[in-house]
């Protein structure tokens, strides 16, 4: 009988802690593929919805003892039969969500917006990238290319995807002055594209010192307010008592959000990417009078975010640069534990060649 090959992967009790438990090395089956895992990143909805405790339902209902993960990038090891495009060798990343592939979301790319009971999640109803390999269908995977590094894959699907997304939904060019509320890594990703999308003016809403600090050491913004009363003043004035043409709220905050919507001058566009929360406003003097536009968006498609990576290597963008800190998969548990407390950019797991 063959000797089963194992592997440690971390999983989430709830608790605010990271257990490792042993895994079975997966093998591939028809259609599949095993990725050796290089980086893994952690996003702020395994904090909300696994670390602290198991609040997530549906699409974000963690099944306990599930290797954790959704946010990895590796290198193909092992085919299974019946793939089409992708090999042994191929640098991929993992789209976080295995849709069923043929409802009418599925078919437009956007497995995230996938309704059917064969939906799983990488991390959450599957095993995820906080392991050395995972198990892939081969319809998940996006090719990564040699000029982008693992670590920069590991951030593209659920961090810089989202953005790209919102950004496709609202258009930001040279004329828009953007304001970003919340410069947490979804929000300094979305920075980091107006930049690239030429934004002429690029204005940050954050109560972190430190996030603050690090987004001015990347370059990314031109001024940055602190929440309070006076906010909205401080960027009006800063952008001729217009407002800005285009906005994102990354905070999932009331006040954020509030913020994002009066902030932005007639005609605006604004675009919600942080999840939960509430958001009050007053539908006529905030939306209507001025004909500005809100968008909901999540995550992103398939086919957006194989374009993102080809303009990422265009725009010489680098989402790695967001990692502040990194860790081997045997500290995992210090790795969740800063994620959680706030202090620092992105969190990567990363994994020996």
């Amino acid at each position: 009988m063959a000797v089963k090959m194992m592997m440690k992967g971390a999983i989430l009790p709830g608790n605010s802690t990271v257990e490792l438990k042993d895994f079975e090395i997966p093998k591939p089956g028809y259609g599949q593929v095993v990725v050796k895992t290089k980086a893994s990143t952690i996003c702020g909805s395994d904090i909300r919805c696994i670390y602290r405790e198991h609040t997530g339902k549906g699409p974000e209902g963690y099944i306990p003892g599930m290797a954790a993960g959704h946010e990895p990038c590796g290198q193909i090891v092992e085919e299974g039969e019946g793939l089409k495009r992708f090999k042994k060798g191929d640098r991929v990343i993992v789209y976080h969500i295995s849709g069923c592939g043929v409802c009418n979301d599925c078919r437009r790319g956007y497995y995230i917006s996938c309704k059917s009971r064969f939906r799983q999640a990488y991390g959450w109803q599957r095993n995820g990238g906080m392991a050395p390999y995972i198990l892939a269908d081969e319809k998940d995977l996006i090719e990564l290319p040699d000029e982008l590094t693992y670590k920069d894959g590991a951030q593209v699907a659920c961090g810089f995807g989202t953005v790209y997304e919102a950004i496709e939904k609202i258009g930001i060019s040279g004329n828009d002055a953007v304001l970003v509320t919340g410069l947490g890594p979804v929000g300094l990703a979305a920075l980091m594209l107006a930049k690239a999308l030429g934004a002429n003016q690029l204005i940050g809403v954050e109560i972190s010192d430190y996030r603050i600090a690090l987004a001015k050491k990347l370059g990314l913004i031109d001024l940055v307010v602190k929440p309070g009363d006076d906010a909205l003043a401080q960027i009006m004035e800063a952008t001729g008592g217009r407002g800005v043409e285009r906005a994102i709220d990354a905070s999932a905050s009331d006040p954020g959000r509030q913020l994002a919507i009066r902030a932005t001058r007639e005609w605006g566009r604004i675009a919600f990417v942080g999840e939960g929360g509430t958001c009050t406003f007053n539908p006529s003097p905030d939306i209507i009078h001025g004909q500005k536009t809100i968008y909901g968006s999540w995550v992103t498609s398939l086919w957006r975010m194989e374009e993102l990576v080809e303009r990422l290597v265009r725009w010489n963008i680098h989402p790695e640069d967001l990692i502040t800190d990194e860790f081997p998969l045997e500290k995992a548990d210090e790795a969740y534990r800063l994620m959680a407390s706030g202090q620092c950019g992105k969190v990567a797991v990363v994994f020996p060649d």
